[in-house]
């Protein structure tokens, strides 16, 4: 059950920090205006409070682990709001990212 919580804690926390930052760039980017990076801004603090709540304590580990969620949301965000395609070796990158992650959280370290 506690890998269960922590990975859909990860997947909130990608929503807010990949939706955060797309918010910004479309703000700044694509000159949506100040009311898209306002609600970036406040979407990348929300992911910052979610990351906390992971059942690990140790910061290192967690924002370690995240990157390689990050790597793959960001891919898939691409595809929902922007039409991206990943070639195969972005899937293959992602692939091996999200299981980096699942190393570095959820191996046994026999405590």
């Amino acid at each position: 059950m506690l890998i269960a919580r922590s990975a859909a804690l990860f997947v909130l926390a990608a929503l807010f920090e990949i939706g955060g930052a797309w918010l910004v760039w479309q703000g700044v980017r694509e000159h949506r205006g100040w009311v898209w990076i306002g609600a970036g801004v406040l979407a990348l603090g929300v992911y910052g409070f979610v990351a906390t709540l992971q059942p690990d304590a140790e910061f290192g580990r967690i924002l370690a682990a995240y990157g390689g969620v990050f790597v793959a949301g960001s891919l898939a965000w691409g595809m929902v709001a922007d039409g991206y395609r990943p070639d195969r070796w972005d899937v293959l990158g992602a692939l091996v990212c999200l299981a980096g992650m699942a190393v570095i959280m959820y191996a046994p370290r026999g405590r």
